[in-house]
């Protein structure tokens, strides 16, 4: 059936619209399709990944209530290996730090805290591993450790962990002997953790005992 003039003007206009954009339009569309399937794989990729994480942090959690401190520590590499991105990686270096430490291997400790204080993916398992990293070099003693300890002290103090920080730092100047240095950081360290009514109680606790230690608030 033939086009009237109108019809045939609104088909004019539009291969005159097609010719001078539809190679943007589809190029527009192509990249949307190709954005949104991006982002439904890795959608995909990360619930995968936390499924299988969560399959080999159970395992490590049996270990952990078997004594087994071999199958704990296999465990604990591989999701670092695999699933470092998930927070399970991250759980399970604090978990395998606490376990080696309480056995006495400070170096296996300090490996697993050193991985998790540069490669967890959230900011809290960062600075709970930061601040455990510190008062584990400052346990062990000795030139090198102390000056890996000040070092790490002096990075930008991790939101939330900002009173702990000074604690720690405080810590550091008493191991070298500073009394003054040390009450001063424990002092300030005082103020915070009375504003920070999201710490608990124990951590407030422990800091009075260290700053009765130096000679009071």
């Amino acid at each position: 059936m033939p086009l009237d003039l109108e019809e045939q003007e609104h088909l004019d206009n539009f291969k005159d619209f097609w010719k001078r954009y539809g190679k943007l339009l589809t190029g527009l569309l192509t990249a949307i399709l190709l954005t949104y399937a991006a982002y439904s794989g890795w959608q995909w990729w990360k619930n995968n990944q936390a499924m299988e994480a969560s399959k080999l942090y159970g395992t490590m959690l049996g270990a952990v209530t078997k004594g087994d401190k071999e199958q704990t520590y296999r465990a604990v590499d591989d999701l670092q290996n695999q699933f470092g991105r998930t927070t399970y990686a991250a759980m399970s270096s604090l978990i395998g730090a606490k376990i080696a430490a309480d056995a006495g291997d400070g170096a296996k400790a300090m490996t697993y805290l050193r991985w998790a204080s540069t490669k967890a993916s959230d900011s809290a398992y960062v600075g709970v591993a930061k601040m455990r990293l510190v008062a584990q070099l400052l346990e062990q003693g000795g030139d090198a450790a102390l000056a890996e300890a000040d070092q790490l002290l002096k990075e930008k103090p991790v939101s939330g962990f900002e009173a702990l920080w000074l604690e720690r730092r405080g810590d550091w100047y008493l191991s070298q002997q500073k009394i003054a240095e040390a009450r001063t950081s424990y002092q300030a360290a005082w103020k915070m953790m009375l504003q920070a009514k999201e710490l608990p109680d124990e951590s407030r606790r422990l800091l009075k005992v260290k700053l009765d230690a130096v000679g009071g608030v």
